[in-house]
């Protein structure tokens, strides 16, 4: 999900603060390895760990001039609401559900192992988790079952 955001952020000419989940920092830890050891300049991408007075902290930096976030839809409107009343460009993605649409031609076996591993596959990151799946057409429903 950060590389999603770290990309354009660079395109663009910016750095980056990357504040991840204090539950489980270390995919975000392993990213600026990995982000370094491509060769990307110290202080371009940036990690730093801390909990709500962290988030607070960069929501009132006068040098932070947009944010964005991926959290349950409360603290999504927070730190919406508290950014933009800084006037701060902000972007958030609150109590997110990916959904699944299964046509009546596809093949049933393929969908139901594609579903199983979009709903649990997502270590840690159950924003990302496949949690609704549609089915069109009346037999549909049914056959994957």
């Amino acid at each position: 999900v950060p590389v999603w955001m770290i990309i354009p952020a660079m395109a663009c000419g910016n750095t980056f603060i990357l504040k991840p989940s204090e539950l489980d920092p270390s995919a975000s830890i392993r990213l600026m390895e990995l982000l370094s050891d491509a060769g990307l300049p110290a202080g371009v991408v940036n990690c730093i760990q801390g909990d709500k007075s962290t988030v607070e902290h960069l929501l009132y930096h006068p040098d932070i001039v947009a944010f964005t976030a991926v959290a349950s839809t409360p603290v999504a409107e927070t730190i919406f609401t508290t950014a933009t009343a800084q006037g701060k460009r902000a972007h958030t993605f609150g109590g997110a559900k990916n959904h699944g649409v299964v046509m009546p031609d596809a093949d049933m076996d393929q969908a139901a192992s594609a579903i199983v591993g979009a709903a649990y596959g997502s270590a840690g990151e159950r924003c990302m988790a496949l949690s609704v799946v549609v089915t069109v057409g009346h037999q549909t429903a049914e056959k994957l079952l």
